[in-house]
C-alpha cells in the first residue's frame, strides 16, 4: 500500500481491523477453559497467555483471508515462520509498552476522546455519534471499555515510536553519494576457475583420511532413531464423521450470504506530490501547480505513466513500482482517494485529487468484479463450518476421553483408533529433532516418544496437543540407539570431502596467481572471458556481495583493470572491468525523492536496532513446547 497510508497513525490500524476481524485480541473464548491455560512466553516477568497467542494466530489468518479472498490457502500460513512472527509481534508489543511506561509516557483522557471522536467510522453527518460508536463495537463483540483501553495503549506506543519514525535525517552530501553509488555502472567480464577442474589431480593420503575421521567423528554419528505408529485426534477429523442436513445448509446460506460474496476490488497507480495539510497556501499552490504539470505530461503520454511516476512521485512506497498500489477494496484507502478510484473507468486518468497527504494523479489499471457464489459453490464450505460448530462445544470432552483411553490401554493404539474412528498412521525413521512429518515436529511430543517409559515399556505416549485443537498419541514400533559409524563405513564420504577441499584450495591459488599476472600487465592466454555485462549495486546480475564490493572498490583510472575474489560456492572469480558508465545528472525533484526513500530506510534501520536493543534489555523467555 502506498506510503501516505503507511504514515497514518498506528491507531488507524486498530480501527481498520474492526472492518475485517470479528475480534482483535479479545472475543470468543477457546472451546475449553483448561486447554487455554498456560503461556507461550514471559516478557520481563509478564506472561503472554496461550489463549491470547492463539487468538492472534486466528486474527492473522482472518486478515490474510480477507486480503487474499479466493486465493487464500490456510496451509501456507501453518508454518513455523508465521507462528514465530505472530509471537514476535506480541513480544514487541509488551516490550514497547514496558518502555513507554518506564519513560513516563501517558495518554491524557482528552487525547483519547479526540482520537476516537475523529474516527470517520464513528461519525454521522461529520459529527461523532455515540450510538453509532456503541453499535459498531457491539457488532464486533467489543465494548467501549475494552476498545478504549486498546486505543489508549496504541496512542502510548505511538508517542514512544514517533521519535524514531519521524526524525530520520539524511544529509544532502550523503544522499548524493548514495544515489551516485546506486546508479553508477561498471561493464565487466568474468572468468570462473572452478574446483572441478582439479578434482582428478588430487588424492588424499590415508593419514589425512584417518585424521579427518578422528577430528570430525561426531559428524558421522547416527542419532537415536525410532519408527512409530500414531493417532491424530483433531477437531477437523472428528467433525468429518458428523452429518449435516440439507435443510441446515440451506438455512445457513440464506442467513449468511454476505459471508461468501467477493466484493469488487480495483487496482490503481498514482503519482503523489506531497504537501502537509497545514502548509501555507503558497506552498500548497506550488505543489498543486507541480501536480498539474505532471498531469499534463501523463495525458500527453499515458503509456509513460510508470516512467513519469518513478521520476516525480513523492511516495517512496510505490514510486519504484511505477505507482502501483495493487488490488484493494473499499474501506482501505482514504475516502476522497477511494471515492475517486471507484468512480473511474478502466485505464482512465483522474484529475488532481487532494488528500491530507498532498495531490494525486491516479490511473485505474484493473477491475475485479464482485462475485456472489451460488449455494452449490459454497455447500462444502458451509457443511464443514456447521460440522465444526457441532463438534466444537464438546471437543474438550472428546479430547479428555481420548487422553484417558490411550493412557488406560497404554500397550496399544487399536482401542483408541476404533473408538474414535481414527486411522493408525506409521512413520519412517525419525529422530529427536525430526521435522517431517510436520505433525510430529513438536518438541513435547518427540520428548515423550524418546522417553524411557515409552522405549523400554513399549507404552503409548500421552495425548499431546501439538497445535490448537490437535492431539497426537504415539508408540514405538522399532528403536535404535545412537551409534558411531566406523571409518570403513564413512571412508568414501571423507575422501570426497577432502578431495573437494583440496581442489578448492588449488582453484583459489590458481585464481590469485592469474589475477596477479593480469594486474602486472601480462597476457594470460588460458583465461576465457564471458560476454560483457553492466552491473551496479542495484542490479548485481547475480554477483555475490564480496565480488560486487571488490568490483566497486577497484581503481578505474586506467581501464581495463582486473580484480577477483574467492567464490562462495568454491573456486575463484576473475573479473575484468572495461568501462565505467556514469549516471545521468540528477534534478532536484529526483534527489529529494531519493532522499525521502533513504530517510525511510534509515528509519527502518533505527527502529530495528531499537527493538533489538529492547529485546536485550528485558528478559524474554519463550516456552517452546507450548509455542
Amino acid at each position: 500500500m502506498f506510503d501516505f497510508v503507511n504514515r497514518k497513525k498506528r491507531v488507524v490500524q486498530v480501527i481498520m481491523g474492526l472492518a475485517v476481524l470479528p475480534f482483535l485480541f479479545w472475543g470468543v473464548e477457546s472451546y475449553r477453559d483448561k486447554g487455554g491455560e498456560g503461556y507461550v512466553a514471559i516478557v520481563d516477568g509478564e506472561e503472554i497467555p496461550r489463549r491470547e497467542y492463539e487468538q492472534a494466530l486466528r486474527d492473522h489468518h482472518e486478515r490474510m483471508r480477507a486480503m487474499l479472498g479466493a486465493n487464500f490457502d490456510s496451509a501456507m500460513l501453518d508454518t513455523f515462520e508465521v507462528r514465530n512472527s505472530v509471537l514476535e509481534r506480541l513480544i514487541q508489543q509488551r516490550l514497547l509498552h514496558r518502555e513507554a511506561i518506564s519513560n513516563g509516557f501517558i495518554v491524557l483522557d482528552s487525547q483519547l476522546v479526540k482520537t476516537i471522536r475523529d474516527i470517520p467510522a464513528f461519525q454521522r453527518d461529520n459529527k461523532f455519534s455515540k450510538q453509532q460508536y456503541e453499535e459498531l463495537l457491539r457488532s464486533q463483540g467489543l465494548n467501549p471499555v475494552t476498545f478504549e483501553s486498546r486505543v489508549r495503549q496504541e496512542l502510548l506506543l505511538q508517542q514512544l515510536l514517533d521519535g524514531y519514525s519521524e526524525n530520520a535525517f539524511a544529509p544532502k552530501m550523503v544522499a548524493e553519494r548514495v544515489q551516485y553509488l546506486s546508479e553508477v555502472q561498471r561493464e565487466i567480464s568474468q572468468s570462473q576457475i572452478t574446483p572441478e577442474q582439479f578434482l582428478s589431480q588430487v588424492n588424499p593420503a590415508e593419514a589425512d583420511i584417518a585424521a579427518y575421521y578422528e577430528k570430525h567423528k561426531a559428524d558421522f554419528n547416527l542419532p537415536e532413531r525410532a519408527r512409530i505408529e500414531y493417532l491424530v485426534l483433531s477437531l477437523d477429523a472428528v467433525a468429518k464423521n458428523e452429518t449435516v442436513s440439507n435443510e441446515a445448509i440451506n438455512a445457513y446460506f440464506a442467513e449468511h450470504q454476505g459471508e461468501f460474496g467477493q466484493p469488487e476490488e480495483r487496482k490503481a497507480s498514482h503519482i503523489l506530490i506531497s504537501v502537509p495539510p497545514d502548509a501555507p497556501d503558497d506552498v500548497k499552490q506550488a505543489a498543486r501547480d507541480r501536480a498539474e504539470g505532471i498531469l499534463e505530461q501523463v495525458r500527453q503520454n499515458p503509456e509513460k505513466f510508470a516512467e513519469i511516476t518513478k521520476e516525480n512521485s513523492d511516495d517512496p512506497g510505490s514510486a519504484a513500482q511505477g505507482g502501483d498500489l495493487g488490488f484493494f477494496g473499499r474501506g482501505v484507502m482514504v475516502k476522497s482517494f477511494e471515492d475517486k478510484i471507484f468512480s473511474m473507468q478502466l485505464d482512465e486518468i483522474s484529475d488532481i485529487v487532494e488528500t491530507d497527504f498532498g495531490f494525486h494523479v491516479i490511473k485505474l489499471t484493473a477491475i475485479k468484479e464482485g462475485k456472489s457464489p451460488g449455494l452449490e459453490e459454497v455447500r462444502e464450505q458451509i457443511e464443514k463450518k456447521l460440522k465444526i460448530e457441532m463438534v466444537g462445544s464438546v471437543f474438550g470432552e472428546i479430547a479428555e476421553d481420548f487422553s484417558n483411553v490411550v493412557y488406560e490401554q497404554g500397550d496399544n493404539l487399536q482401542a483408541a483408533a476404533e473408538k474414535f474412528e481414527l486411522p493408525i498412521q506409521t512413520s519412517d525413521w525419525i529422530t529427536r529433532s525430526a521435522t517431517e512429518p510436520a505433525i510430529l515436529a513438536n518438541e513435547k511430543l518427540l520428548s515423550a516418544i524418546f522417553s524411557e517409559d515409552v522405549i523400554l515399556n513399549q507404552r503409548n505416549t500421552g495425548a499431546i496437543e501439538v497445535k490448537p485443537d490437535t492431539f497426537v498419541s504415539a508408540r514405538i514400533l522399532e528403536h535404535k540407539p545412537a551409534t558411531v559409524q566406523s571409518l570403513m563405513v564413512v571412508r568414501d564420504q571423507i575422501v570426497e570431502k577432502l578431495k573437494k577441499q583440496m581442489a578448492e584450495a588449488i582453484a583459489v591459488e590458481e585464481g590469485k596467481t592469474k589475477l596477479a599476472r593480469l594486474q602486472a600487465g601480462e597476457d594470460v592466454d588460458d583465461v576465457t572471458w564471458s560476454d560483457a555485462k553492466q552491473i551496479s549495486y542495484m542490479q548485481s546480475q547475480g554477483l555475490d556481495h564480496e565480488t560486487l564490493r571488490a568490483i566497486f572498490r577497484a581503481e578505474t583510472n586506467n581501464l581495463p583493470v582486473y580484480t577477483g575474489t574467492a567464490n562462495p560456492s568454491g573456486g575463484f572469480n576473475l573479473v575484468r572491468i572495461s568501462k565505467v558508465i556514469e549516471p545521468e545528472s540528477t534534478d532536484k525533484a529526483k534527489l529529494d525523492n531519493f532522499t525521502k526513500q533513504l530517510q525511510q530506510m534509515i528509519t527502518q534501520e533505527e527502529m530495528s536496532s531499537y527493538l533489538a536493543a529492547l529485546r536485550q534489555r528485558y528478559e524474554v523467555k519463550i516456552k517452546q513446547d507450548n509455542f
